[in-house]
């Protein structure tokens, strides 16, 4: 059995995950590291499956300037044309950053919580969305999405089987090298911890609520929430 300091660490890397596996979208958009280069005033609208809503209703709804709007939007029709991005490319996208893994499920689930109407595609407003909450939104936003990302029969609640389901996504996408080496029962042991301490009343669920106060209760999930509020 895991000491109190281990199942800190799992449970804080679920958290990590999230927040890392998002900005390596930005990275692989070239979106990180803003330009200094002359930018349109308005989004470029070019012939494209999908044409995102205009940039003051985007900002309105956004914690990202028009500027920084701009920006993303040039990096993410750049990469993606037709404007919309499927299942299939988030897939090809963690396969990319974690070759050691098998990332193809929680590309799956990720890509589950970024398209919210669940029509199979993500839209650019899904995505600036997302990454809005992800990297400035208030400490409840980012739970919340979080809380909808192991959610994933979006019933309102978190079972075991769909923690199970997440941690090992989480453990195949890191793959063999993890260190320190994790034992085979590793996902069903944090998810064991994980109920323990978020389940305030026992009662085999989750809700978003205790799921709050439970990390809110975390020093080091609190920390891992605020590391990448800078990167854009």
């Amino acid at each position: 059995m895991w000491n109190e300091g281990e199942s800190e660490g799992l449970q804080t890397l679920g958290i990590v995950v999230v927040v890392c596996s998002s900005l390596k979208l930005l990275h692989y958009l070239g979106l990180i590291d803003l330009s200094d280069d002359k930018i349109e005033d308005e989004l470029e609208m070019t012939t494209v499956c999908h044409r995102p809503e205009g940039l003051e209703q985007l900002e309105a709804q956004t914690n990202f300037t028009k500027r920084e709007l701009q920006v993303l939007y040039r990096g993410f029709k750049n990469e993606c044309p037709s404007g919309i991005v499927n299942e299939e490319t988030f897939k090809q996208i963690y396969a990319q950053f974690f070759p050691h893994g098998d990332a193809s499920m929680y590309a799956h689930y990720l890509f589950n919580a970024f398209d919210t109407a669940q029509n199979g595609s993500v839209k650019f407003e899904d995505f600036v969305t997302a990454l809005s909450i992800l990297l400035r939104g208030t400490v409840h936003e980012k739970l919340r999405w979080t809380f909808n990302l192991y959610d994933i029969n979006k019933d309102g609640y978190i079972n075991k089987e769909e923690m199970m389901d997440i941690v090992k996504a989480i453990y195949d996408m890191m793959g063999k090298y993890t260190y320190p080496v994790l034992k085979e029962d590793a996902p069903r042991q944090h998810v064991e911890v994980f109920f323990q301490k978020m389940d305030k009343n026992k009662d085999g669920v989750v809700t978003l609520d205790e799921f709050i106060e439970s990390c809110q209760e975390d020093d080091n999930i609190m920390r891992s929430l605020q590391l990448f509020e800078n990167v854009m």
